[in-house]
């Protein structure tokens, strides 16, 4: 790697870095304070941050408070947004058809020429999620060209966790707190004993050293090190351990036929809350509108929910008609299958799925249940629908 590989930032320092991006002809996307939550959307520059705000989080409720007076701009976890809403949108028109006057079809692409994004204060479980994003769409043969031409011109400016969140669990999932690889640059908040704040930035590819150089930053000191190496220490002390990962897909395999599902359904509204808010569930639909009196088509594609019984619907009904089934596949499939499928769980530990859960459900609990119980049947896993999305 060439270039810079620290330095320590002041807040000019921090709005340098930002002109510096922009210079580049990137759009800058952090959080900011919207509607009583932290979202992410397009920043004008550091002033956008949510300085001073913190979240609190736990089974079905998020709430936002300011700390007068605090500098920090990133004393908050993780809100409903992910990145995935920015490289994989929730709705994306594909192509137009057209009957001219000739009475021929023109076709015509509708996927627009990619930002050039920088995405600011993505967390460790976030770049974890980004890492499985990339194995599902953005590999093998019938990889989305769209989404890799997004991910192809990210600059990643991560943000190492400085508290742990109320129903985050990264460390149980190896996700988090701390993020070691996936980013260009990655910022620990300092704040000092004189209530003074600053960043201690590491860079994680040549993009990034080489931005750093550009910038004349300062260099970093080994107490700048040290600081932040409290920071990352005392994150991870504060995360009580949520889930076991160990022998979940053999777990899950077991209880198919568990009457735990049961209760769920008693509970469960099948909202699709759950994966609205997840930053590695991938499902989508196509969607056709015609004018007839334009002679106009058009192709759409917007994320499904497999909470939707319309999702497993077959001409003989839906595949899953209770929502005891759907929620089954859903858990099964986001913590056992996903291996089989893509070599990884698909759950990195954000606690979003727990915190945006109108009714609280708590998947951690949910398993911690499900250990608790012996399987109904020896030969249960035989039965499994769980296989694929």
């Amino acid at each position: 790697m060439t270039g810079a590989r620290e330095a320590m930032l002041d807040r000019p320092g921090l709005e340098r870095l930002f002109e510096g991006l922009k210079a580049e002809g990137r759009t800058l996307v952090g959080p900011t304070v919207r509607d009583g939550a932290i979202i992410y959307d397009v920043l004008a520059g550091v002033a956008s941050l949510p300085q001073g705000w913190r979240d609190e989080q736990a089974p079905g409720s998020y709430r936002l408070h300011r700390q007068a007076g605090d500098p920090r701009l990133f004393d908050h976890t993780v809100g409903a947004h992910s990145w995935k809403r920015f490289l994989h949108p929730p709705r994306e028109s594909l192509f137009r058809v057209t009957r001219t006057p000739e009475g021929t079809l023109r076709f015509d692409s509708l996927t627009a020429e990619p930002r050039r994004l920088a995405l600011i204060g993505a967390r460790a479980c976030e770049l974890a999620a980004l890492a499985i994003q990339d194995r599902v769409l953005g590999t093998g043969t019938q990889a989305d060209h769209a989404y890799q031409a997004r991910r192809a011109g990210l600059f990643i400016v991560a943000v190492q966790c400085g508290r742990a969140g109320g129903t985050c669990f990264c460390a149980d999932m190896g996700t988090g707190p701390r993020a070691e690889t996936g980013f260009d640059l990655a910022l620990t908040e300092i704040l000092d004993s004189d209530g003074n704040v600053g960043w201690y930035v590491e860079s994680g590819s040549d993009q990034g050293a080489k931005l750093l150089s550009h910038l004349q930053m300062l260099p970093a000191q080994s107490a700048d090190r040290e600081a932040a190496a409290a920071v990352w220490a005392s994150t991870r002390a504060q995360m009580a351990s949520r889930m076991d990962p160990a022998g979940l897909h053999e777990l899950l395999d077991e209880k198919l036929e568990d009457p735990h599902w049961e209760t769920l359904e008693s509970r469960c509204l099948a909202c699709g809350n759950c994966t609205a808010v997840c930053p590695t569930c991938y499902c989508t639909r196509t969607v056709d509108q015609a004018d007839l009196e334009d002679a106009v088509a058009e192709r759409s594609r917007e994320w499904e929910s497999c909470f939707n019984p319309e999702f497993s619907h077959l001409p003989g009904g839906s595949v899953r008609g209770s929502i005891a089934s759907r929620y089954r596949q859903w858990l099964t499939h986001k913590l056992a299958s996903w291996h089989d499928q893509f070599d990884s769980s698909g759950c990195v530990g954000c606690g979003r799925c727990i915190s945006w859960c109108p009714v609280g459900i708590d998947i951690t609990a949910e398993i911690a249940a499900l250990r608790a119980t012996p399987a109904p049947y020896p030969d249960a896993a035989s039965e499994s629908d769980h296989g694929h999305p």
